[in-house]
């Protein structure tokens, strides 16, 4: 057994890894790494498997509590694992849990508690593939560019990482719900799906420290070296230079409006009121907006409008 307080190496086996922390399970089936690995070392499973070993240990180490060095991890490698991390909430997780919650609960209750618990849970499945939608089309999109040595549009890691939200607090509370009211009608049903909650929570969490704390600091490092680059020569100074157009020229002066508003924590009524348009009208603006830009949520539209220059970070509290 690994000593708890030594960081995983890449001569330690991968096996070694696993009897140390079985939640690494997860890290390595995210990595695209499939059982059946033997008596290999982490080095020797990673070189198999086309997987960066540096990113590899980083994110073991980090989720196991162990020292890390992230100064070697490569970004590709760690997008990869992340979206991976969000099609297994979305895709796998999220529906089994659902589909035991429906097993599980009494839903011909006459006080319909039941059925506003699914409800709840579908609520909070939404909120959560739009946060992971948003991060794989924007975030991870904005890092492919500057991959490619590109700065795409206005946008900003910080400006991300200034209003990234946690997204394990209501199965907290949904957890915490079943526990003290749930009309169950097979208890060990119950507590399998209350088992998979916690393990869910626990995991989600983990992931959003993963990206706070691993992607967001090498992303960083990454703009700053780009930034400081030359700027290549222009071979011609008469060549005129088409302006690269971007998501924010699909609004009309009027959505942008609306955008700016919602960011600063509008209902559509304040919204309506301060246009002095309807509520209706207001409404279907927004739906439009979501529509157009493919962001959902009040949060996806606030770090939209900042990194769009339609509000200041600065007078955004907190996003909704």
């Amino acid at each position: 057994m690994i000593e708890s307080n030594i960081a995983y190496t890449a001569v330690n086996t991968m096996r070694e890894l696993i009897r140390s922390n079985s939640l690494l399970l997860m890290v390595i089936s995210r990595f695209n790494i499939p059982l059946g690995f033997g008596d290999k070392s982490v080095g020797e499973v990673c070189r198999d498997n086309n997987v960066d070993t540096d990113t590899f240990l980083t994110v073991a180490n980090y989720i196991s509590g162990r020292e890390v060095n992230n100064d070697n991890i490569d970004i590709s490698a760690l997008t990869g694992y992340l979206r991976r991390a969000h099609s297994y909430f979305l895709d796998f997780i999220l529906p089994n849990i659902r589909q035991k919650l429906l097993g599980a609960l009494d839903c011909s209750g006459a006080d319909g508690v039941a059925l506003v618990l699914l409800r709840f849970f579908d609520e909070y499945v939404g909120e959560v593939r739009t946060h992971m939608e948003f991060e794989n089309n924007t975030v991870f999109g904005y890092i492919e560019s500057l991959l490619e040595g590109n700065v795409k549009g206005t946008f900003s890691i910080r400006a991300f990482a200034a209003h990234h939200e946690r997204m394990e607090s209501k199965l907290m509370e949904l957890k915490d719900i079943l526990i003290r009211y749930c009309p169950a009608r097979n208890h060990d049903m119950l507590n399998s799906v209350l088992f998979d909650i916690i393990n869910c929570e626990q995991d989600i969490a983990s992931h959003c420290s993963v990206e706070d704390n691993l992607l967001v600091p090498t992303v960083m490092k990454l703009e700053k070296d780009i930034a400081s680059r030359p700027k290549p020569q222009k071979e011609n100074s008469n060549e005129t230079v088409k302006p690269i157009s971007n998501e924010n020229e699909t609004l009309s002066a009027r959505e942008k409006e609306i955008v700016a508003a919602i960011a600063l924590g509008m209902s559509n009524k304040e919204i309506a009121d301060k246009l002095c348009i309807s509520v209706h009208t207001a409404t279907t603006h927004r739906r439009n907006i979501c529509s157009k830009l493919g962001i959902h949520s009040a949060a996806g539209l606030t770090i939209y409008a900042i990194v769009n220059n339609l509000v200041e970070i600065g007078d955004v509290n907190s996003l909704k």
